[in-house]
Formats: structure tokens, sequence, C-alpha cells
């Protein structure tokens, strides 16, 4: 991930929590929380959150329009899927 400004092991953000919310909050930073080396999480602003969220209801309607595009009207009834099924 190469959006991050910064990352901070785990054990070490309970001492750093304001600092790490100053720097998400007022200075645009995304700041990865390492727990054994490894990204677990990421501190993100408000605003990013929002965008995101933006971002995926874009996806969710593009893919419902493809699937709803792509839908050939044929339905199967209950009793035809279980007598497939069974």
């Amino acid at each position: 991930m190469t959006t991050l400004t910064r990352s901070i092991p785990s054990k070490d953000l309970r001492d750093s929590l304001a600092d790490v919310l100053g720097g998400v909050a007022y200075g645009s930073e995304r700041v990865g929380v390492t727990r054994h080396g490894k990204l677990t999480a990421v501190v993100i602003s408000v605003d990013d959150l929002e965008l995101l969220e933006e971002l995926e209801a874009a996806r969710d309607a593009a893919e419902f329009r493809a699937a709803k595009a792509a839908d050939d009207g044929e339905r199967v009834s209950l009793d035809e899927l279980r007598a497939e099924l069974s």
C-alpha cells in the first residue's frame, strides 16, 4: 500500500493516539497500524471514509446495472431448484 503516510506498531498506538488522530484529521495522513510487522488496520479521515463509501456505492450501482442488462428473464421455481439439487 503506497498511500500510507506512515505506520505505527499497535503496541505504540495508545501512547501516540492523539498524534495519530491529529495527523489524520488535520494533516490528511493515512496511518497504518501494524501487528508483528504486518499491516492490520489503517486510520483514515472522515473525508476519506466518505469518499470510499461513495466509490463503493457507485461500484454497486454499476454492478447492478450490468446484472440487470445481462438478465435474460428466465426464472427457476423453488421446486425446480430443489429437484435439480437432489
